[in-house]
């Protein structure tokens, strides 16, 4: 049990620290979009929907940063009901 917690939270920390990073579907897979949000004010929230090649739905939020640049920082699985 001693050697096991110590492993446990090194994985913990290290799932912490990690940014995420884009995928098919995400804004800025394959680079920033062309396109530069110059109307939105820094700092503020920019949602994304897709689905991803199995037919799940995901939900993304970026932050623009004062480069206008978007920052991925939440994403998660839209769960819907089974039918």
């Amino acid at each position: 049990m001693r050697i096991l917690l110590p492993a446990i939270a090194i994985f913990i920390t290290g799932c912490t620290t990690s940014e995420l990073e884009p995928v098919p579907g995400s804004i800025t897979y394959g680079g920033q979009p062309a396109g530069h949000l110059s109307k939105a004010p820094i700092g503020s929230a920019v949602g994304n929907r897709f689905q991803d090649q199995f037919g799940q739905e995901w939900s993304e939020r970026y932050i623009i940063q004062p480069d206008r640049s978007l920052k991925l920082v939440n994403r998660q699985r839209i769960n819907y009901p089974e039918d």
